[in-house]
């Protein structure tokens, strides 16, 4: 009788869901990438209360504003 059941639940454990590794990679880079261009979009924008004497650190591009991006003719 034990026999019996051991071999009609070896199939359902077989068959069992596994976790997709491709999805926790996805959400994982996506954290990793949204971070990083958060982190280049707030040291580009106007320095917070405390941070105006604080320098840019070398790793941060710096981004030139335009008056009206995107609007008249292309530069090059």
């Amino acid at each position: 009788m034990n026999l019996l059941f051991m071999q009609t639940a070896a199939p359902a454990i077989d068959a069992a869901p596994h976790f997709p590794v491709a999805f926790t990679l996805v959400y994982v880079v996506g954290f990793v990438a949204a971070v990083t261009i958060g982190s280049i979009a707030w040291y580009n924008s106007k320095r917070p209360a405390g941070w105006e004497s604080k320098e840019r650190p070398d790793f941060v591009p710096k981004v030139d504003k335009e008056e009206t991006p995107g609007v008249g003719e292309p530069k090059s």
